[in-house]
This record gives structure tokens, sequence and C-alpha cells, in this order.
């Protein structure tokens, strides 16, 4: 009897104390969960104290930043480093061939020293072009000279040279149109490739001493072609083909009277706006007189046989 009230009893026992055993495993869980999150936030707690203890170290510091991207990336950094601009010196380093052609250049004729001008000819004319498409004074310079010495070497007006590179790339020696014309006188180098052979291939065409050689000589070229200025530039401009060129042929004549005028030591505005108020209204001209008119600005088409060389 007793033994069956015992046996009664078990069930009755087991059954009550399952809801404690759940109990109990809920606040084991729940502590669980609680001192994981605690470990997590001690963690990040650690993390970003050491991120800003980092970058406090790294702001009074910073040759150790460089020295520690250095050590973890060393092949970004190589690259980095390669594509570092050159120095405009540089850049207008001319190659061996051109500079040894214009070394052993014949001696000018007296009429070729009065068109080409002197060193203080030079100097109003880098001054000028300076001031007028804001370009350092040093980088005008080292551009004039160039285009000095190559009108030498291949007996071209330098001031026609320098008036073509004004208008077509505004002195910036990295200009690129989108039809692929590059540098200082938008030479097309995939059609003119052959041409830069000697001067180490089509990627010299961004070297200013080349790209201006190069655009020289297509230059002249054209104006011995077509047999005059105009015909030259119209050509020089892709426009032979058509019954005009859009007036660029009239911009770079306006461009070359203005440094003509500058060379001759006159006073002559950097600003486009200015020229146009400080010159009279223009008349009507005769049919057969040739005036080249830019704007409110009109000025004589010089004659081919006025610019050295031509």
């Amino acid at each position: 009897m007793t033994h069956r009230s015992t046996e009664a009893a078990m069930p009755v026992s087991t059954v009550a104390g399952q809801p404690a055993l759940a109990r109990l495993r809920a606040r084991a869980t729940a502590i669980s969960a609680r001192g994981v999150l605690t470990t997590a936030q001690h963690t990040f707690t650690v993390f970003g104290i050491s991120a800003l203890a980092l970058i406090a170290l790294l702001m009074f510091r910073p040759d150790l930043g460089k020295q520690l991207t250095h050590s973890l990336f060393p092949l970004q950094m190589t690259e980095a480093q390669a594509v570092e601009a050159p120095a405009l010196s540089a850049l207008m380093q001319a190659p061996a061939s051109v500079q040894t052609v214009a070394a052993t250049a014949a001696p000018l004729s007296k009429e070729e020293k009065a068109l080409l001008g002197t060193q203080k000819q030079q100097q109003w004319v880098t001054n000028w072009l300076s001031k007028r498409y804001r370009v350092a004074n040093d980088a005008t310079n080292m551009l004039v000279s160039t285009a000095y010495l190559t009108a030498r070497e291949i007996k071209l007006d330098p001031l026609l040279i320098l008036a073509v590179m004004a208008i077509e790339s505004g002195l910036n020696p990295f200009a690129e149109s989108p039809v692929g014309a590059q540098g200082l006188m938008q030479v097309m180098s995939k059609v003119h490739h052959e041409r830069f052979q000697e001067m180490g291939g089509v990627q010299a065409a961004l070297n200013p001493v080349a790209n201006i050689r190069v655009g020289s000589l297509i230059l002249k070229d054209y104006v011995t072609r077509g047999g005059s200025v105009e015909a030259g530039l119209k050509t020089y401009v892709g426009a032979a083909n058509f019954a005009t060129d859009s007036g660029y042929g009239s911009r770079v004549l306006a461009e070359y009277r203005r440094l003509k005028q500058v060379s001759a030591g006159q006073r002559v505005p950097t600003s486009n706006a200015v020229m146009a108020s400080n010159t009279p209204a223009p008349s009507k001209a005769p049919a057969a007189a040739p005036a080249v008119e830019t704007g409110s600005l009109t000025i004589k088409v010089v004659p081919h046989n006025e610019i050295a060389g031509l």
C-alpha cells in the first residue's frame, strides 16, 4: 500500500518540478546573452578608444601614417609615384634631333633678323601673352623662346606660330579636343604620326617642344601649298573643303596683328572687351579691300609675303 502511494506521488513531483527547471534554463540563457552583449560592448569600446588614439597619433606624426601605408600597400604607392606630373622644365627639353638641327641652323639674314626681332621684343611678347592668357611668366617665356627657336629653324614668322598657339589652345600644352587634336598647336597626332617619329613617336605630341615644331612645319607646308596665309590657316583648321573656316583665320590674323604691335613696343590691351571699347566703329570696307572682321575689331589682312619665310 505504501509503495503504491509513493509511485503515485512521483509523477506529481516531476510535473511540479518542470516549471522551475524551465525558469532556471531561461535565466541561464538570459545571463549568457547579457554576458555576450557586455563582452561585445567592452570590445567595441576598446576598439573605439584605440582608433581615437591612433588618429590622434597620426595627426601629430603624419610621417608614421606614410610609413604604415607604404608598408601595407607598397604596390599602390609605387604606382602613385610613377604618375607624378613632371616639372615643366623637363617637358620643355627638346628631343636630341631637334636640338642638333637648331644648333647647326644657318645664320639669319638681316631681313630675317628684323622680322624675328630682338630679345627685348621677345620679352614684350612674353609679358603680354602671360597677362592675356593668365599663364605664369616663366612658363610663357619657355613657350615663346621655343616658338622663336623653331621659327629660326624653319624660317617662319614666330608671331604667326604664337598666334596659332594662342587661338588653338590658349597656351595650354595639355589641351586636347574631342576629335583628338593635341597640345599647344592642336596637332592631329594620329594623322601626322610620321612627323613625330624622329621625336619618339606620337607620345611626344604633348611635349611642348615637339608639338610646336610639328605644328609649325604643318602650318608652313599648308601655307606654301595654299599660296597664302589665309588658305594655309583654312587648311590647318580642317576647313579646306568648306566654303568658310567659321572665322578661324580672322581670329588668328587678329591675334597676329596684336602680337606685331606688342613686339613693336606699342601698348596693346590684354582684354578683348577693352580692345573693342577702344576701337573706333569700323566703316564698311570696299569689296576689293582685304579686311578681316573679328567682333567689333577690323584689321587689315597681313599679306603672306610680309610674314617671315613666306
